[in-house]
């Protein structure tokens, strides 16, 4: 085994943070002239030695310095900040990335969380090769891309710092000569300038094509890369530590489990400009792009597959299907002449008929989406399952003849991607809100039971009501025109579902999703709108069901009512019928952020643990297989964290082989811009799901303590009673909305969907969390990740006579409690209680400073509480990569807070004219993009 000293440290790290800070300042120097120059030099200095010692006289000058800014130089300022933050990440990205490939290249232990390092504690822990085929063969891995914006990139910038990588990683190839290394550098400082020349902040608000194009980057530039290797490193690890066979095969085999999902032009919940045809419209685009990087694939199949008649003989089968296609198609894709090229090459003239309906698939699309009547023709393949049959055949083929190496390379990639992405590309979520759906469903009512006042029934009436009309046989007619538009507009969700379904297939579409569900009857009602398109009912002899609904429980009092909604739903026999003809399977979708913005961090991850237990006993109960569903954010204050942790410290016995949770806003960026980063990402999460699912399969299965679970539920009370009386604090509101940026966040033109649910409402309840947390993060409170954490610690402390000794244990032996203190280290080490005074200095409230002071002192418990417990002399000690990446940030950061401060005061002046404020809105917006930059995740 070859010594770690061959891994790069952080001094190597530095050295590259160095070099692009020193290519960036001749940018600087060149482009924005030496005054700009030397005023972010003197910042970053300034608060950089300030950090290290505070010095108030040195403070006052820096602040002066600011203050006497015009708004044109203070717009430099920041975007030479934010230009900074953008090649910090990369490095650190690429130098992740290094580390990782060394790892690999020199024999190293690996990672914890890699793919070989499971596998070969898996071996040991003693699972038999049919205990881990049965656990791999239940896998399902499901990130879902979410729209909700916290640092949406412009694409011309994520393509930008794609370049910037790739030259990053080449600059450090232990081949490089010299002159290579100038070269490269003269390439990186022309990325460097163009990423100067290019403006970060969008000139018009995104639309949801928009969004959805966004999304599909990642999936583009690295999804369909990544998604393969990581299936190539997982069977890579059962092949070394679980032995082959005499194919050279692992006795154990990865079925496809890997499916990325997606909200984008799916989730309408508050957002009113995601119509049907909007949902049908990314539906077709989304498949182009799929069929898109299939044909690519089956064209280099076609170059590549070269292999002669006379020099070996495919499958039987293969040359059946072979003739039966050239009798069917030959004509059309041949025209008499690749027939002759082809003639003794029988794969190539095999990729050469799936080519030919490939483009008769895309042609489809196309005339889909330029909105022409469409034509299917009989060369397309109906669906994504006979394309993947002959790839099959293909494969099966080539090993036929000994050629299994070859199958094993671009053709078996090729087939990882068809299963994993289908012709679908990414299963759309639907999302509505259910009072949406209360009302559609009075109105449908109004017209064919009209003798029933659903408004004024109680719930058990309106579970009879809507199970009787979900299994009435007969045919059901509504008369659209006589709904409102909002329940016309419902309806049409439905109608194109049923549609796009008929059309691509049943795995177009992942969940429907109900947000704000508080009632068995909100599932029911969208079950009869199901019914009303022939998406779900009774044909007269059976019961069938081709949609999926998941409840969604959001605020603490749903997540602890979720239980008896489930009970009184799996209950209801038409519902059990509906779910017995859809295999059985439930979804229940949890909600981490709205949960957190109503009752407070501690109380948010405690129901959320106790509603995981309590819905999996029940459904098992029920004998109904259910896949928790976790709405996690980018922020721990939204239920963020990395991957593999969040899913080894879900409660024992939640984790059965499934997960699916929201991939959101930054996080896409940090975790799947570049394929190098998304294989590491896919490969921890999956790891975290087998680890998480093998200790499922013990037979000694984890139980902690019960006095764990007691301390744990005791302490949620103390910290919810600690939130509620912060945010029932006079003048709690005005504070939030006076001392951080929300209002400017909602002029950045960073997303398609309303900050708030109702326009000009002042309120918690019309605030959404994105922008909850976000505007908290801007302003260096990161409140919503902490708050209540230390009160209720020092509390559980005073009251236990070993209270500390006890909290000590717990930490060290209980996932839940270690991940839950881990995470919120992080964000207390982003926060910062002097700055978040300065903006607290910008309120107009008369009991402004009341609510700072409970606010700093809480932080002070917290930040306490948490390194005693932790046993630690300062925050993050037990993560120093990420204590060096945060402070490597603070000098950086932390001036340009003191300016947003300046930009938000000035532009809020009720005593300048409107046209000066306007001159410093556009530095305002650039400080909101730079400090989401430097903090990485924000919302």
């Amino acid at each position: 085994m070859t010594a770690p000293e061959n891994l790069l440290t952080d001094d190597h790290l530095r050295a590259q943070v160095k070099l692009l800070g020193t290519l960036l300042g001749q940018v600087l120097l060149q482009f924005a002239g030496e005054d700009v120059f030397n005023a972010v030099e003197t910042l970053r200095r300034g608060f950089a030695e300030l950090q290290q010692q505070e010095n108030q006289q040195r403070r006052t000058e820096l602040m002066e310095m600011i203050d006497a800014m015009p708004a044109d130089k203070v717009e430099l300022v920041v975007r030479a900040f934010s230009s900074y933050f953008k090649l910090v990440n990369v490095a650190e990205e690429s130098f992740a990335h290094r580390n990782r490939r060394r790892m690999l290249s020199h024999g190293m232990a690996l990672w914890d969380g890699s793919f070989d390092r499971t596998v070969a504690e898996l071996k040991i822990q003693g699972l038999s090769p049919d205990t881990l085929q049965g656990m791999i063969n239940r896998l399902h891995y499901a990130p879902v891309f979410t729209a909700h914006p916290t640092e949406a990139r412009r694409r011309a910038v994520m393509e930008g710092m794609r370049r910037i990588f790739l030259i990053c990683d080449q600059l450090y190839s232990p081949i490089l000569g010299v002159n290579d290394q100038r070269e490269l550098e003269a390439q990186l400082i022309a990325e460097i300038q163009v990423m100067w020349r290019t403006d970060e902040l969008r000139s018009a608000k995104l639309e949801v094509r928009d969004e959805v194009r966004n999304g599909l980057y990642y999936v583009r530039e690295s999804l369909f890369e990544a998604v393969p290797k990581a299936y190539h490193f997982f069977e890579k690890a059962l092949r070394k530590h679980y032995g082959v066979n005499a194919e050279g095969m692992a006795p154990i085999s990865v079925p496809s489990f890997i499916r990325f999902g997606s909200w984008i032009g799916g989730d309408r919940d508050g957002n009113p400009f995601v119509t049907a045809d909007v949902t049908e419209w990314t539906v077709h685009t989304q498949m182009e792009a799929a069929l898109d990087e299939y044909r690519k694939r089956v064209l280099e199949l076609r170059q590549t597959l070269t292999h002669s008649s006379g020099w070996c003989t495919p499958s039987e089968a293969f040359l059946e299907r072979l003739a039966e296609y050239e009798a069917e198609y030959g004509e059309q894709v041949f025209r008499g002449t690749a027939v002759q090229i082809y003639s003794r090459e029988p794969y190539r003239r095999m990729a050469a008929m799936m080519l030919a309906r490939l483009n008769a698939n895309l042609s489809y699309v196309h005339q889909c989406l330029a909105d022409v009547p469409s034509f299917t023709s009989h060369l397309a393949y109906e669906n994504a399952s006979v394309f993947l049959d002959d790839l099959y055949l293909l494969r099966d083929s080539l090993i036929s003849h000994g050629d299994r190496i070859v199958a094993q390379q671009d053709l078996q990639a090729l087939i990882r991607l068809v299963e994993s992405f289908g012709f679908h590309l990414l299963q759309l979520d639907i999302r509505q809100e259910s009072t949406v759906h209360t009302r559609t469903v009075t109105g449908v009512l109004q017209q064919i039971d009209p003798d029933f006042n659903y408004p004024a029934a109680n719930e058990s009436e309106r579970l009879q009501r809507l199970a009787a009309w979900i299994g009435h046989i007969d045919p059901i007619a509504i008369d659209d025109s006589a709904l409102d538009d909002e329940a016309r507009e419902t309806v049409a969700v439905f109608r194109r579902m049923a549609k796009l379904q008929a059309e691509v297939g049943d795995e177009v579409f992942g969940a429907y999703v109900i947000s704000m569900t508080h009632s068995a009857s909100h599932v029911m009602e969208v079950m009869l709108l199901a019914r009303l398109v022939g998406l779900a009912g009774h044909n007269g002899r059976d019961w069938f069901c081709r949609i999926l609904v998941a409840p969604l429980f959001e605020t603490v009092e749903d997540l602890q009512h979720s239980e008896a909604i489930l009970d009184q739903l799996l209950s209801n026999k038409a519902y059990r019928a509906l779910l017995t003809a859809n295999g059985n399977h439930q979804e229940v979708m949890l909600g981490y952020s709205d949960s957190c913005k109503d009752g407070g961090t501690l109380a948010s991850n405690w129901n959320l643990y106790q509603a995981q237990l309590s819905i999996i006993a029940l459904t098992q109960r029920y004998g109904v297989e259910c896949r928790l569903f976790h709405g996690r954010g980018g922020t721990v204050g939204r239920g963020g964290g990395p991957t593999h942790d969040a899913i080894l410290s879900q409660p024992p016995g939640t984790v059965n082989g499934e997960i699916k949770f929201t991939e959101q806003g930054e996080m896409l960026y940090y975790k799947y811009s570049n394929p190098e980063t998304a294989n590491y990402e896919i490969g921890m999460g999956v790891t975290g799901l087998m680890k998480a699912s093998a200790t499922a399969l013990a037979q000694n299965e984890v139980r902690y303590p019960q006095q764990y679970l007691d301390w744990m539920r005791d302490m949620a009370a103390a910290g919810e009673v600690a939130y509620r009386a912060l945010i029932a604090t006079p003048g709690f509101i005005d504070y939030f909305y006076e001392s951080t940026p929300v209002t400017e966040i909602g002029l950045l033109n960073i997303g398609s969907r309303p900050s708030h649910r109702k326009k000009a409402d002042r309120s918690l309840g019309s605030i959404r969390a994105i922008p909850w947390v976000f505007g908290w993060a801007q302003s260096r409170h990161t409140l919503p990740a902490w708050f209540g954490i230390g009160s209720a610690l020092s509390g559980f402390i005073a009251r236990q006579p070993d209270g500390l000794a006890q909290l000590q244990t717990m930490y060290r032996e209980w996932p839940f409690f270690r991940g839950l203190l881990s995470n919120v280290q992080m964000a207390l080490s982003k926060a910062d209680m002097e700055i978040a005074e300065e903006y607290a200095r910008l309120c107009e409230h008369p009991n402004t400073m009341a609510v700072y002071r409970v606010i700093a002192d809480e932080f002070g418990s917290t930040v306490a509480g948490v390194k005693q417990v932790a046993q630690i002399e300062a925050l993050l000690e037990e993560n120093p990569t990420l204590s060096r990446s945060i402070s490597r940030r603070r000098p950086y950061i932390d001036p340009i807070n003191h300016i947003q401060v300046r930009m938000l005061k000035r532009y809020r002046s009720g005593s300048v004219w409107e046209s000066e404020q306007d001159t410093w809105l556009t530095p305002l917006k650039r400080t909101i993009n730079a400090i989401a930059a430097g903090m990485r995740n924000t919302g």
